[in-house]
């Protein structure tokens, strides 16, 4: 019986070791962003929903950036989100950041739509054109209130 409880507690360190080195590498990923040959830029939104530091930022659904920062500028009240992007992806100066999900539970993040232009951001820039986060529920809802006022008409004979 005494071998069973020694090899449970050996079994029970390993599992916690584990855990720690897995936690202090998904910290080390997170700290060292998208490296070091990116660039950064910002984008001002209405609203960014869910989107927090560590999401990823999108170019035709394909990962090519990390959000660093993501506040409020006081003096506008619009939510501002600073992302590092990959080195070597340029990004027309016209195109437009929009805050997406993945599904309907899915994970948010800023998907950029290239423009045509043939100047390109360069580091420090803004993107100007933008649309923030949608509201599930509030799409829910509307659709729920249209569907209920078109239907209480009656059938005409």
């Amino acid at each position: 019986m005494r071998g069973g409880a020694v090899l449970e507690t050996v079994l029970g360190l390993l599992v916690l070791v584990t855990a720690g080195a897995f936690l202090i590498y998904a910290q080390g990923q997170i700290d060292d962003g998208s490296g070091s040959d990116g660039y950064t830029l910002t984008a001002r939104f209405s609203s960014v929903g869910d989107l927090n530091r560590g999401a990823d930022v999108r170019v035709a659904g394909v990962p090519v950036g990390t959000v660093t920062t993501v506040r409020l500028d006081q003096d506008t009240y619009f939510a501002e989100a600073v992302f590092e992007l990959n080195g070597g992806i340029q990004i027309p100066a016209d195109s437009t950041a929009k805050i997406a999900t993945a599904g309907l539970i899915g994970g948010v993040f800023i998907e950029i739509e290239p423009g045509g232009d043939v100047d390109m951001l360069q580091a420090g820039e803004e993107i100007s054109f933008t649309q923030g986060a949608v509201d599930m529920f509030d799409l829910i809802g509307q659709a729920v209130m249209n569907r209920g006022s078109s239907g209480s008409g009656g059938s005409e004979s």
